[in-house]
């Protein structure tokens, strides 16, 4: 074996991999509501388009359904040829589509790819990017996932400063700018670098056909309180977010705000939940992780069901806190938990189904906040609501089960293989 072969099959190349799968993460952009939320308003004035606010809003909702099947495919892809083959294809597939969209002026076409963006970007490439982690790390899970949470947050948070940047511009300039980025840029980046874990490509040794053993399979996984319970509140936190961040710019004009405070409160956002990423990367290793779960649901509760009482720049930033806070603590919970309670062995199916569901409640969250606002003028009457289901969730997270059979691996970590340290 080479010694450069050597490098990339090493468990401590997962912390280049750490470094990738952020950056694929960010990739996701152009798929993602808050992506679309940053040329949601020059869409709806492209007279080339000519479609309104509830039509953009049944577009994502059912570009992002459709596109929720790409997390099956993307899983199985994962587990069976490993994530050398997979990433490069995904990116090179997104960026391809998102050139193609500005390219457009008929709605039939704009729909498929707007659905292709999100069945790629949102679902495919969340899957491959937060499944790098799981794969290539066992015993420094939490804190590889608290690295990459940061990784991630600054990554978009230097996505916010260069929408800010290109708001003046035409949006199809904008993103012929980011197809390409993705295309030539990041594509080769991964082709070159990426490596499947160890573990992917080696025999499997009696201490990985025991760590296996432990391991759920998707069935399995699916058949505890703890997968729906935590995969519901994660997907719940998906409905809050794409619904707020596509129409951030109409809910705070509502509040009074000008055209600026969308960008400073995506920045405020982002850079609070980079400390919200290093602390929940800490406490997941010693704190039960569905405690960890109500604590964020609690204060999503509070930045929701205060929200109608917010009117000045310091109740915007008292907004930032908890959202970005909550926010961090989700992310962070959500690319860790699947493989830390359930494992490697099928993590990616498992993970695609995990994804699925919040790409389901991704896609009703616009759609509720357009809806509401058609029927009665302003988005509060559905802020209030939700805010009202985060407190009830708050609640239950606190008393969830954890799965059985896994704590067994988790009390003994002599028992844990192939950990990237």
């Amino acid at each position: 074996m080479s010694q450069g072969s050597s490098v990339f099959r090493s468990p401590a190349y997962g912390w280049v991999i750490v470094v990738l799968a952020a950056l694929a993460m960010v990739a996701t952009l152009p798929g993602r509501t808050h992506g679309l939320g940053m040329i949601t308003e020059r869409l709806l004035n492209d007279t080339s388009l000519q479609f309104d606010r509830q039509t953009f809003g049944y577009f994502n909702f059912w570009g992002t359904l459709i596109g929720a099947s790409f997390c099956f495919p993307a899983g199985w892809m994962l587990d069976r040829y490993g994530i050398r083959l997979t990433l490069p294809l995904v990116v090179g597939s997104l960026g391809l589509v998102v050139i193609a969209m500005t390219r457009t002026t008929s709605l039939f076409q704009f729909a498929i790819l707007i659905t292709l963006t999100r069945g790629l970007g949102q679902s495919a490439l969340s899957v491959v990017s937060i499944s790098m982690i799981g794969k290539w790390f066992r015993s420094n899970l939490p804190l590889a996932t608290g690295v990459y949470s940061l990784l991630v947050s600054v990554g978009f948070a230097s996505a916010f400063f260069w929408g800010r940047g290109q708001s003046e511009i035409d949006w199809r300039t904008q993103w012929q700018q980011l197809g390409v980025i993705l295309l030539l840029g990041l594509t080769p980046i991964f082709a070159i670098f990426v490596r499947s874990a160890p573990e992917d490509e080696q025999p499997e040794s009696p201490t990985d056909r025991h760590s296996n053993e432990l391991d759920f399979s998707l069935s399995e996984a699916m058949a505890t309180p703890a997968f729906w319970m935590i995969g519901f509140a994660t997907s719940f936190y998906a409905l809050v977010s794409s619904g707020v961040s596509l129409f951030n710019e109409s809910l705070l004009d509502e509040r009074g705000f000008e055209k600026t405070a969308l960008y400073d409160l995506g920045m405020m956002t982002t850079g609070i939940g980079l400390a919200s990423n290093l602390l929940t990367g800490w406490l997941a290793t010693r704190v039960r992780i569905t405690s960890l779960a109500a604590i964020a649901m609690s204060l999503l509760a509070a930045a929701l069901l205060g929200l109608p009482f917010i009117s000045t720049y310091p109740g915007l930033v008292t907004y930032a806190v908890a959202m970005g806070w909550a926010g961090g603590m989700v992310t962070v919970l959500f690319f860790t938990v699947w493989a830390r309670l359930f494992g490697q062995a099928h993590l990616g199916r498992i993970q695609g189904m995990a994804q699925m569901m919040t790409v389901f409640a991704s896609a009703l969250g616009p759609v509720v906040l357009a809806e509401v606002k058609a029927r009665t003028g302003t988005y509060l009457p559905a802020i209030v609501l939700l805010g009202c289901v985060a407190t009830v969730l708050a609640v239950t997270m606190a008393v969830v089960p954890l799965p059985q059979r896994k704590s067994e691996l988790l009390a003994n970590p002599c028992l844990e293989p192939n950990a990237a340290t």
